[in-house]
């Protein structure tokens, strides 16, 4: 069987169905994480919700049987959302921060929106500061660090008024003004490329800032500014993304975290979901 782990010491590959497309059940998840030599499977809250205290109690030996371990859970909290919405959220992040921690979960992140029709990006910025430093004091005190990953194509950052973070920089503007050394950033290589980064940006992070890590490539004939968030290869597919500097930079900070697959790709989802699965650790061991 592919054994996506074995190639790296610094990195551990984490499978995340949801992200390839498929829910076919936790079990479901864990048998082919297993089969396919993942070192981890991604937290799903609404399993996990379903457990008694026991159970929860039970699960990190049960994967660490199978030699897995918890890649990144979501934060069930939309941080763009009205502020109804958002309050209403946060009251509810502590029962499921506490389930996540009950599990072994320690990692776990969202994504920031890179527009908005109504606010300005100062407005917004000041926003996102006071909600991100929210959210995060509820996951500090469960143990859990707390990840923000940034979104890169034009073809979405500037489809509203006022386009919003969606560069590395101006997260870790945002990093700064939060102030918490349990917030950090989610990275992938899709955005990096379609911000126009360099391994050099990467190497501006410590290890420690990086929450995870996912691995895509970009879809061939396309300019850098025409690319869209929702068409994306699986890693080394085309070669459009240069990830080997990609991959050469975590490895050069030390980063020692969760790596995924989230290609949002329909060719990919058509599949058999076993053969997607076996796709997806092959195409992560030849690239790392």
């Amino acid at each position: 069987m592919a054994e996506t782990g074995s190639t790296t010491s610094t990195f551990f590959t984490s499978l995340s169905l949801g992200a390839l497309g498929f829910d076919p059940g936790f079990s479901t998840v864990v048998d082919l994480a297993t089969e396919f030599g993942f070192d981890a499977v991604e937290p799903d809250l609404r399993h996990l919700r379903t457990l008694s205290e026991q159970e929860l109690a039970k699960l990190p030996d049960q994967l660490a049987d199978r030699g897995l371990r918890w890649g990144v859970a979501g934060v069930p909290v939309d941080l763009s959302a009205e502020a109804a919405t958002f309050a209403k959220q946060l009251v509810e992040l502590e029962a499921h921060a506490a389930t996540l921690a009950a599990a072994g979960v320690t990692r776990a992140g969202t994504w920031i929106r890179p527009m908005s029709d109504t606010l300005t990006y100062r407005r917004n910025f000041a926003r996102w500061v006071e909600r991100v430093a929210l959210v995060d004091e509820v996951l500090a005190a469960a143990g859990i660090r707390f990840g923000l990953e940034y979104v890169g194509p034009k073809t979405m950052w500037s489809t509203e008024r006022y386009p919003f973070v969606h560069t590395l920089a101006e997260v870790r503007e945002l990093l700064a003004a939060v102030g918490s050394s349990n917030v950090g950033v989610i990275l992938d290589s899709f955005h990096w490329y379609t911000s126009g980064e360099t391994a050099d940006d990467i190497r501006q992070l410590s290890a420690s800032q990086v929450i995870s890590v996912d691995l895509n490539d970009a879809p061939a004939g396309l300019e850098r500014d025409e690319q869209q968030d929702l068409s994306r290869m699986l890693p080394g597919a085309t070669g459009v993304i240069d990830l080997a500097s990609f991959v050469g930079a975590l490895r050069d900070i030390g980063y020692a975290g969760p790596v995924k697959v989230e290609p949002f790709n329909a060719e990919l989802r058509e599949l058999p979901v076993r053969d997607a699965v076996a796709r997806t650790a092959e195409a992560l061991r030849a690239v790392l």
